[in-house]
């Protein structure tokens, strides 16, 4: 995992590795996973995030996390690339009453599965993806405030 960061936070690329591998180790995970995967993933901020959505998905607003699937180009085992907006990840961690490191592996967390294929368009995908991310946010040890994934 290439980490890339163009605003200051206090957790280091290896935290965000640390997740990203903690997190390919879950069973619904790794069976989904290519060999040697990879993903690279900017830490930015608002304006960045805001771009970049407008721009690749012609929604002219911030949010908080991007996902860019690779489409199995030239490298294998790349899986494409994540964006998530610091500023976001502060915001939504005091909202929800939890650490900025849980809102910032859940982020990730999301980014990845959706760079999986998983989609949470409809009730069956947004249920799928809710109990994936649950069980690799436990394994990480990262808890999250009351209602923030909806009821638990």
């Amino acid at each position: 995992m290439d980490v890339r960061k163009t605003v200051a936070t206090p957790l280091r690329p290896i935290w965000f590795r640390q997740v990203f591998d903690g997190c390919c180790e879950e069973r619904g995970v790794a069976a989904l996973l290519p060999a040697k995967a990879q993903l690279t993933l900017l830490v930015a901020g608002d304006r960045t995030l805001r771009r970049l959505n407008r721009r690749f998905l012609g929604e002219d607003e911030s949010t908080d996390v991007l996902s860019f699937p690779s489409g199995g180009g030239d490298e294998p085992g790349y899986l494409g690339d994540l964006a998530i907006s610091w500023p976001a990840v502060h915001r939504q961690a005091r909202h929800y009453c939890h650490a900025v490191e849980s809102e910032a592996g859940l982020l990730l967390v999301h980014g990845l599965l959706h760079l999986l294929g998983f989609d949470h368009a409809d009730r069956a995908g947004e249920q799928a993806m809710t109990a994936l991310t649950r069980r690799c946010l436990n394994r990480l040890g990262l808890g999250l405030g009351a209602g923030r994934l909806g009821p638990a």
